[in-house]
């Protein structure tokens, strides 16, 4: 779900810490207000050289005075562009540097946010956050508060030029500006509007498109392409229109500009040459007033555009600033390495739930010794799953204890304790890249030997070798080029490499063919050896061996033992187990 994009007033606060991210640089941002009050001033030379040298050097053919007007006006106008250019750059390497840092803290705190925040917040709205929305920040400076406060500073300057070198003058060529208010407030906000419309579809069109192109074997499957185009094409609508709208925004105003301009000239003009026959203007002063009324009009243009444009990444602002606000990240307070755990897993009336007043695990306690084996069976829904997500704090529990080697989960440091703890989850994610990268995830520290090594323990490197490249194999996205089996066995390889003394298996065996499940039977077997193990799986082959068996039925154990005497005691897993001896396969218990 995206968030709609709202028109609300200008805050001030949030642009003053939008601007907090500029403290490492702050130089370049004073050398950029520098440049602005600079160039303001610089801007005004030019004209008023224009004017000197009608007045006086031409009236009374000075050729030399000329000459020399006229190489200083050749060299102010070489500054003034080279002054404008580092500004320009500037302010853009500015705005750049800052958006930079802030994607890199917002993607840091993305990535240190609890799993229940992802289970609450859209993966398409958190793209637009670091993308989208990131990016608009930028605008703030390159085309937003700096650029806004250079063209008031030369606006400023130049009307008091002008007011200073004939004010008669300037009162008549600024009449018209009345109309230029109206029609830019009018411009400001048709554009906002049209903005605000253009980037809630644009976050639609993000939404729709990524979450078909995730679903497209559904899409497909349903023969659903015709109709879900036909969705597409609505959402496409609205952001075809909403561009329209502010097209037909710039259209009008722009040429409504250039008429106020048109007309001021006029007014310049037919006054100064009564000016000039009544003695109270000269030549000098219309050229001059003729060239600033352009150096006027120019900013003028602009300014209610970049007060959109600054508004809007404002708005961005307070949307990015809402993700680095959110207090749902894990709050890792303990201290205690977990180097050198043995493996015991103790549960103490556990308590849990992910939403309150509904809750999942209620009162479980087990005792599982190091080096031992658990496996967890019951029908979907019975929190098996939510069983092994607290054990990483993953969620964090409501009640009782969870104790690792007779310690409190919260007393070990988490990151230490989770690079001891191995996951192998039934839905394999690999990662676009190497078949090499998605077993060491990216880690240069581990060499390929070490890989090949592990490869080779679990039975699978024959089977990476048939690859084309072998380990220098693409997956490609969420490795859709491997079957499901395939999958499984490198996730295997990625828990074993980094050598965990607590392992879990969340179905690691179901959905996966016979050829398939030999090697994967083979792969666990070489897991689980001298490690806990807790094994949540529906085969019968990985359920025989495990050390005890417990039974979950809504959030509860109603059952526990081994396999012969859950059997004899013909209870609901002896229900489980027959039913799929009757069906003469080893079946998932469903």
């Amino acid at each position: 779900m995206t968030t709609p994009v709202t028109k609300k007033k200008f805050d001030l606060k949030l642009l003053r810490r939008i601007f907090s991210f500029t403290a490492p640089h702050r130089k370049t941002l004073y050398f950029a207000m520098l440049l602005a009050i600079v160039l303001a001033i610089v801007s005004l030379v030019r004209p008023y050289l224009i004017q000197i040298a009608v007045d006086k050097y031409i009236a009374d053919k000075q050729l030399q005075m000329l000459m020399y007007v006229g190489v200083l006006y050749f060299g102010i106008l070489i500054v003034e562009s080279l002054l404008r250019f580092w500004f320009t750059y500037r302010t853009n390497w500015l705005g750049q540097t800052v958006v930079n840092d802030l994607r890199n803290t917002v993607f840091k705190k993305i990535l240190f946010q609890n799993i229940s925040y992802y289970d609450r917040t859209a993966i398409g709205t958190l793209t637009t956050r670091t993308i989208n929305d990131i990016e608009s920040i930028n605008d703030v400076f390159s085309e937003g508060i700096i650029s806004i406060a250079a063209d008031v500073l030369t606006i400023i300057s130049i009307m008091i030029m002008m007011l200073c070198t004939n004010w008669r003058v300037t009162l008549v060529c600024l009449a018209p500006f009345p109309l230029l208010i109206l029609a830019t407030w009018w411009f400001k906000e048709a554009v906002n509007k049209s903005f605000q419309r253009v980037r809630n579809a644009v976050a639609a069109l993000n939404a729709f498109v990524q979450e078909h192109l995730t679903g497209m074997y559904i899409v497909q499957a349903f023969a659903a392409e015709q109709r879900e185009a036909g969705k597409f094409n609505e959402i496409n609508k609205e952001h075809r229109n909403a561009n329209i709208k502010g097209i037909f925004a710039y259209s009008v105003f722009f040429p409504i500009v250039e008429i106020i301009l048109a007309t001021s000239l006029g007014l310049l003009v037919w006054y100064g040459v009564t000016g000039i026959l009544h003695m109270h203007c000269t030549i000098g002063v219309i050229i001059s007033f003729y060239m600033y009324l352009n150096l006027l009009f120019r900013p003028l243009r602009m300014m209610a555009d970049k007060f959109n444009v600054l508004q809007m990444g404002i708005i961005a602002g307070e949307r990015v600033f809402a993700v680095l606000d959110s207090d749902e990240f894990l709050d890792n307070n303990g201290i205690l390495p977990a180097n050198n755990i043995k493996g015991n897993v103790e549960f103490r009336d556990v308590h849990f739930s992910y939403n309150p007043g509904a809750p999942v695990l209620k009162g479980i306690s087990f005792n599982l010794p190091a080096g031992q084996t658990l496996a967890v069976v019951g029908h979907t829904g019975a929190g098996k799953t939510s069983l092994i997500s607290i054990l990483n704090r993953l969620y964090e529990i409501e009640g009782g204890h969870i104790l690792i080697d007779g310690r409190d989960l919260n007393e070990y440091d988490i990151y230490s304790l989770r690079s001891h703890i191995g996951i192998v989850l039934q839905d394999v994610f690999l990662f676009s890249g190497t078949i090499a990268d998605n077993i060491t995830l990216r880690n240069p520290a581990i060499p390929l030997a070490k890989v090949k090594e592990v490869a080779q323990m679990l039975g699978i490197h024959d089977f990476i070798m048939r690859l084309p490249g072998g380990y220098d194999f693409d997956v490609m996205e969420r490795g859709n080029t491997l079957s499901q089996g395939q999958r499984q066995l490198l996730s295997f390889a990625r828990a074993l490499l980094y050598n965990p003394r607590i392992l879990i298996l969340d179905e690691a065996t179901s959905s996966v063919d016979s050829e398939s499940e030999q090697l994967i039977q083979h792969a666990i077997d070489t897991l689980i050896t001298g490690r806990t193990s807790i094994v949540i799986a529906h085969r019968l082959s990985t359920i025989r061996k495990a050390n005890e068996i417990i039974v979950m039925d809504h959030g509860k154990i109603i059952e526990r033992g081994n396999h012969s005497s859950l059997i004899s005691d013909k209870g609901t897993y002896y229900e489980l187990y027959t039913a799929v001896e009757q069906v003469k396969e080893k079946e998932v218990f469903d």
